[in-house]
């Protein structure tokens, strides 16, 4: 009984390999239900990571007052380089006593505190803002993801070549496609991620000795902020209403006044015409009109003489 069991296990097994594509395409339609196929929700981070095996995604901005703007500025990017890093923007003024510089470098995560230590030493530090993000959960998630889609992937392609229909090729060509595309999606979220953690941003202001610093004010979303947005957007909107009437007054001037004197000469020549008299229709008495009161009616004699 031993080996017959095992002999139909090996024949059940080695038809289910030698299924032509129609029958996998019935037990698995638009080929969603491979095994192992399907995403899973997350990864789990575990807790016992050490920060150096976390990914961190570093940032930071700072304003240094300096002598001398543009060699602060050559300073910052030989510190940059020099840290393996690069420049990733630059934007310079110059003016006397008032110049200005903005850097934005990239510089490796591991050189992040030291290169920002430096950039302070250039002149007078005068703010300094370090934000940290860990994204090590979205990085974990990503590679599962793309561990998954891989073998969707292989599996469509496996399927595609065993195909022996037009339908069935027509259809596996769509689905491989898409799960393609998906691929290619997941990777370049994993490449934008990979390089945010590897680089990370410093965005140095370096300023004149003469210049005026002008800080951004942080967004705040209370009520009085809500009432200031709310009356800045009506006065916007009175002087949107006020152009628009300025540039109609003038037509309105040069086309209102012809038509109003119009109107009034047409209703003044109605008001000067006699009015139409009145002719009463046949088998109808006319109507009395009135008589002026100084007059008697006719046939009634007056009281005074001559």
């Amino acid at each position: 009984m031993t080996g017959c069991s095992a002999g139909s296990d090996d024949s059940a097994s080695t038809s289910g390999a030698a299924q032509p594509a129609g029958a996998d395409n019935a037990r698995e339609p638009g080929l969603q239900q491979e095994d192992g196929a399907e995403a899973k929700p997350g990864a789990e981070v575990p807790t016992n990571l050490r920060v150096d095996q976390r990914s961190i995604i570093y940032t930071g901005s700072m304003t240094v007052r300096v002598k001398e703007v543009e060699r602060a500025a050559a300073e910052a990017v030989t510190i940059a380089t020099g840290a393996g890093g690069f420049v990733g923007g630059d934007h310079r003024t110059s003016v006397t006593g008032d110049a200005e510089a903005t850097l934005t470098l990239r510089v490796p995560a591991d050189r992040f505190s030291s290169v920002v230590d430096a950039l302070a030493k250039l002149g007078h530090q005068e703010r300094r803002e370090i934000k940290t993000e860990d994204v090590t959960e979205q990085t974990l998630d990503l590679a599962a993801r793309i561990s998954t889609q891989q073998a969707r992937v292989e599996s469509g392609r496996r399927l595609l070549a065993q195909a022996k229909s037009l339908t069935d090729l027509v259809m596996l060509e769509g689905e491989l496609a898409k799960r393609e595309a998906d691929l290619v999606a997941l990777q370049a979220r994993q490449r934008r991620l990979g390089d945010l953690t590897a680089l990370s941003t410093i965005t140095v202001r370096l300023v004149g000795p003469e210049a005026v610093v002008v800080e951004e004010e942080e967004e705040a979303n209370g009520f009085l902020d809500g009432l200031r947005g709310g009356w800045e957007a009506l006065l916007g909107t009175v002087r949107v209403v006020l152009v628009v009437f300025g540039a109609l007054l003038p037509w309105l001037i040069a086309l209102g006044v012809p038509a109003w004197a119009v109107i009034w000469l047409v209703r003044r020549n109605r008001r000067g015409r006699p009015a139409p008299p009145i002719v009463a229709p046949a088998g109808h008495p006319a109507p009395l009109l009135p008589t002026p009161r100084n007059e008697p009616p006719a046939g009634v004699p007056s009281d005074h003489t001559d």
